[in-house]
């Protein structure tokens, strides 16, 4: 006799997979995760800033 399965569960084995894939097939189409991206525009702003602050402004060279 062969074994009997669950069919609730192969049919949420199914349903999980089909998740995973097009999981799989959005990351691909819409880049990175929202967590690197927001890193990202931290880090630049981070530069940014700091950049910014080692600049001499036109008014405090004309002094002198």
């Amino acid at each position: 006799m062969a074994k009997p399965i669950n069919l609730n569960r192969v049919r949420k084995q199914r349903a999980r997979k089909q998740a995973r894939e097009e999981a799989d097939r959005n990351a691909v189409l819409h880049g990175l995760p929202k967590a690197e991206k927001k890193r990202a525009r931290d880090d630049a702003l981070r530069e940014s800033k700091l950049h910014a602050q080692g600049r001499l402004d036109p008014d405090d060279t004309a002094n002198d």
